[in-house]
């Protein structure tokens, strides 16, 4: 049987003249483009006949002293114009990595940006030679097949793999602006009726954030009756109607608006330690801290575990996440203990 060789028109085109084609395109002239490539006119125009015989059609109108790209020149460049951008980024990041230490990192952004970026600059004192990555996402990404080292995560503990590390957990409290508590006292659970009340958006929509809502700690205080009212007697209205509500998508929004005294947030207490630290954030009623089942872990992709770079990544993180807990007072389950550092 004879072996007959696959029509051009149906096979994938070769690469290699791209860089001409898109150098064209940009230009509109292959004069310029033969200048950019450091190539003859001739051999750019070549290229450039050689890519249409292989796609099956002109890709440009050729004029007198213009050059013009056609409808599928158009659709070409769209495709090979980003293709050969996303190229030259990955080539320009792999050639500035070369030979350097790395350690990447998968979280969300209200960690990301509350809690763990305020915190890198000790450790890039630290590992002047270690380069840092983060991506922020809230997509749970697959530690055994992605292109990162750690994973800091928040579940319930009976959520997470064998293997995670308990950081932290957490507890929720009230939180406003110096600015905003001179201007309204807030002392018992009816003087928040008098302020905007600020939570997440979607915490009414999924099971577990619906611990965030302002409703379930009221619910929780009521129940164990420690909601006092100003005289003393045990506030019997379940349903809190504050001035205004304020709702937001991330965590780090809602304590920028209480930052900025825009209401009364229910906030995560580890990733406003910091701020109430400092007197930036004020808690109204320190009392009432309601615990969470969430917890903050750190899980480690199998493959990295044993890099010097991540093993001192992970150091440094547990010694900070130490601080956390005493900073919040912060008691880990019995079911976790033996998953502290």
């Amino acid at each position: 049987m004879q072996l007959t060789a696959s029509h051009p028109r149906t096979r994938p085109i070769a690469a290699g003249h791209l860089r001409a084609f898109e150098a064209v395109a940009r230009h509109l002239n292959f004069r310029a483009a033969a200048e950019e490539l450091s190539l003859t006119q001739s051999a750019v125009s070549r290229q450039i006949q050689a890519l249409e015989d292989e796609v099956g059609t002109a890709l440009f109108l050729r004029h007198t002293r213009a050059v013009e790209l056609t409808s599928a020149g158009n659709q070409l460049l769209r495709a090979a114009g980003s293709a050969l951008e996303r190229i030259d980024a990955a080539v320009r990041q792999i050639r500035q990595s070369a030979g350097r230490k790395s350690v990447a990192i998968t979280t969300w952004a209200s960690f990301a940006s509350m809690w763990l970026i305020p915190r890198l600059e000790a450790f890039q004192r630290e590992h002047p030679d270690i380069d840092i990555r983060i991506d922020a996402s809230d997509v749970s990404v697959d530690l055994s097949t992605a292109d990162v080292d750690l994973a800091l995560r928040y579940a319930v503990p009976q959520a997470m793999p064998s293997g995670a590390i308990r950081l932290f957990g957490e507890q929720l409290t009230p939180v406003a602006s110096p600015w905003l508590l001179n201007t309204h006292r807030i002392a018992t659970l009816e003087d928040l009726a008098k302020v905007t009340l600020i939570e997440a958006g979607d915490a009414h929509r999924t099971r577990h954030l619906e611990w965030l809502t302002w409703q379930r700690w009221l619910d929780h205080f009521l129940s164990a009756g420690t909601a006092r009212s100003g005289t003393g007697k045990t506030q019997a209205k379940a349903k809190l109607t504050p001035q205004r509500w304020l709702y937001f998508n991330y965590a780090h929004q809602i304590v920028q608006a209480a930052l900025t005294g825009q209401g009364v947030a229910l906030a995560r207490l580890p990733l406003v330690a910091e701020s109430l630290a400092n007197g930036d954030l004020v808690e109204p009623l320190p009392q009432m801290r309601l615990d969470s089942p969430l917890v903050y872990w750190l899980v480690m992709a199998p493959r990295s575990v044993q890099r010097p770079e991540v093993k001192a990544f992970c150091d440094w993180l547990l010694k900070q996440a130490t601080e956390t807990r005493q900073a919040v007072g912060d008691v880990p389950d019995p079911d976790t203990v033996d998953h502290m550092d």
